[in-house]
């Protein structure tokens, strides 16, 4: 089977979140489906990190750690920017064509055979096929440890069939009521199921409704309960990223003699205490709310470290430095007459919330131009009144994707005495923007990993 024809064969299975819940979220399916492959995530060590928001950038972080310490890590996420390759890597490095090819065909037939057999009922959705793949792609690379970010919920997706060896829990917020609740309460049941009995699980303290539920989990697990706040940096609320020869990054000096990095992406940087060492902690993940995952990122690897894995303070200093995550407040400079521009997958309304910190600290005296497209199940009107106040100009748009609402949609959810104007497609809201924002401006994309990957596309901006 060619890529393009597995590719095809993929999202003919319609989009992970289209199908009714009982067709995406049973286990018991998910373990017959790897049962018939023998049991491929049982061949190799595995963390799970489940949130609302984090959950990407923390996995991307603590692989980027493991990496750097010597450990053949594999990294599996969701969704993608660009590419479907982008969800599955092995040392920072996408699943080839050729490979995905092959282990969608193997991972296909198997299906199809079991279905054929009655064993299972139904052809596995476009998420379960894809975490088979990737545990057999991981399984048959022999990697050392493979960090899964789950893909919705916890406690009945499809990754959720490892014994991790460390589960994190990223911030919870509402997202994806019709699947997983319409409290926080709901929810934080059903990410707190990524706690296994007697397992380790890093935190952070936030939401009441939040703590409440995960800690009762904890007590019922009989888990181990690690906290990561001694590894979040004092920010003071009114503080600026400050300005320096690299970009902006927090004002808190380490030492001279710290290995730095040399790129143009902002940063921050923070001396920290880790592992009874003290390090200099620079990362290019921007905004207040990525220290936290940050800290749950080192907490982690921490633990760990404790389990026998090679990771050490200078190897944690190196991964959260080195660490990449395309889409999260990634600034391309203004150039050749262009504006600068920013692009962030803020698709719910905790972030946007982290995206106007960010911008508000960053960026207040510039003028903001927003390219915004969100899918038709989100929180519109909410994100709009959150976002929209700080921009000079929106230009409201879609990204080529069937959940997506249609700029007159957007428009009608705003609320907002902003001057929206829209536009068909992303390659013409970018244009419109540019030209609104001049060599000055500052053009934000948002709203949708969808719009925020086609203009990065457009863009040539680096994935």
């Amino acid at each position: 089977m060619s890529y393009q024809t597995a590719i095809e064969r993929m999202y003919a299975l319609g989009h992970e979140l289209a199908q009714a819940p009982s067709h995406k979220f049973d286990l018991a399916h998910m373990r017959v489906l790897l049962a018939a492959l023998e049991n491929p995530e049982r061949r190799s060590s595995g963390v799970l990190i489940a949130g609302t928001n984090g959950k990407g950038s923390t996995a991307a972080t603590l692989a980027s750690i493991l990496q750097a310490s010597g450990v053949r890590t594999g990294l599996y996420t969701s969704p993608h920017l660009v590419r479907i390759n982008e969800r599955v890597r092995i040392n920072g490095g996408e699943i080839s064509d050729d490979d995905f090819a092959l282990l969608h065909d193997v991972v296909d037939r198997t299906a199809e055979r079991l279905v054929g057999e009655g064993e299972l009922p139904w052809h596995p959705s476009f998420f379960e096929m894809l975490t088979a793949m990737a545990f057999e792609y991981f399984a048959r690379r022999k990697v050392d440890l493979a960090v899964l970010e789950v893909g919705m919920g916890g406690r009945l997706d499809a990754t959720n069939v490892i014994e991790p060896r460390v589960s994190v829990i990223t911030d919870i917020s509402l997202d994806h009521q019709k699947f997983l609740g319409n409290t926080v309460a709901e929810i934080a049941r059903e990410k707190a199921g990524i706690i296994h009995p007697g397992g380790i699980v890093v935190t952070l303290p936030q939401q009441p409704q939040a703590n409440d539920v995960i800690g009762n989990t904890i007590l019922e697990m009989d888990a181990t309960a690690v906290s990561a706040v001694p590894y979040v940096p004092p920010v003071a609320p009114g503080s600026d990223c400050g300005y320096g020869s690299r970009g902006k990054y927090l004002t808190t000096e380490c030492t001279e003699d710290t290995e730095r990095s040399d790129h143009r992406q902002p940063v921050w940087r923070y001396p920290l205490q880790v592992m009874g060492q003290k390090i200099c902690v620079e990362t290019p993940l921007m905004g207040r709310h990525q220290l936290r995952n940050v800290a749950l990122t080192i907490a982690a690897a921490e633990e760990l470290s404790k389990q026998g894995f090679p990771i050490t303070a200078a190897s944690i200093e190196r991964g959260v430095r080195d660490t990449r995550w395309p889409g999260r407040f990634q600034v391309i400079p203004a150039a050749n007459g262009n504006p600068e521009y920013i692009f962030d997958v803020a698709h719910n309304p905790a972030g946007a919330w982290a995206l106007r910190s960010t911008l508000s600290a960053c960026y207040e005296d510039r003028r903001l131009i927003f390219v915004f497209g969100a899918l038709r199940d989100k929180a519109i009107g909410e994100m709009a009144e959150i976002l929209f106040p700080v921009a000079e100009r929106v230009v409201a748009t879609r990204a080529d994707n069937p959940r997506s609402a249609t700029p007159d949609e957007i428009c009608q959810a705003a609320r907002t005495s902003a001057e929206i104007k829209t536009a068909p497609d992303v390659a013409t809201a970018v244009a419109q923007a540019c030209a609104f924002g001049g060599s000055d401006g500052v053009v934000v994309i948002t709203g949708s990993i969808y719009v925020v990957g086609e203009a990065m596309r457009l863009l040539g901006a680096r994935i």
